[in-house]
């Protein structure tokens, strides 16, 4: 089904937006919520003026809430919690603890449904985005550990993975592909030279039977004749 866009919907479009979403996300959420309206022709005709309004609002915000982001931006949150040997935690780090953490270190008021992350259930460093306004997306930084242990058992393992750049990665792939490919090529010939040794040595042998035959045939004959 399409749809008008009433309001910014994040990861789907901005308000004066028509959008083709499937028939269940359009009637049971965007419609029931306000966000949207079925694209009639009659709606159609009222895009720009949504589009025109929604903009003016939309720069309202971004200039009010453009401190608030820079503050978050960047935030890192701690997260100690209890994990099995695997890394998997027992239960998992919430968009509502994110909000609450976000709120205790910066003071800002920040709703759940606004932190843009799954639940977490394993051990290391994260992201999250925060969607102040479709503009204006700052990343928090989460950093979940084991209860009793420094954050920094997580971070270092972090910092361990990412520290062979990428084009390092490449470039030992690309030998590592060499190598295998050099090695192949090796033991193919090695097999050739084998295989060419073991037809030679039958040749031989058969070269050989023959010659016994032809030697040992005129033996007979003469036998024979005698």
């Amino acid at each position: 089904m399409k749809v008008l866009l009433l309001q910014d919907v994040f990861k789907l479009g901005r308000a004066g937006d028509v959008k083709r979403v499937a028939d269940g996300y359009g009637r049971n959420y965007l419609i029931t919520q306000g966000l949207a309206t079925l694209a009639t022709p009659g709606a159609l005709k009222q895009a720009e003026h949504i589009k025109k309004v929604a903009t003016e609002r939309r720069a309202v915000l971004n200039k009010e809430l453009g401190a608030v982001s820079e503050r978050i931006d960047g935030l890192e949150l701690f997260f100690p919690v209890k994990a099995g040997e695997t890394g998997r935690l027992y239960g998992s780090v919430t968009t509502s603890m994110i909000a609450d953490a976000i709120i205790k270190k910066t003071g800002v008021e920040i709703d759940r449904k606004q932190v843009d992350t799954q639940p977490i259930k394993l051990l290391g460093v994260h992201k999250a985005e925060i969607r102040l306004t479709m503009d204006l997306v700052p990343e928090v930084t989460l950093i979940v550990h084991r209860e009793g242990e420094p954050p920094e058992t997580v971070m270092d393992k972090e910092i361990e993975a990412e520290d062979i750049p990428v084009e390092d990665f490449v470039e030992l792939h690309a030998e590592l592909e060499a190598m295998d490919i050099e090695a192949t090529m090796q033991e193919e010939a090695q097999e050739a030279d084998l295989s060419e040794e073991a037809t030679v040595v039958e040749m031989s042998e058969a070269g050989s039977s023959s010659a016994n035959q032809i030697v040992e045939s005129p033996q007979e004959e003469v036998s024979e004749e005698d």
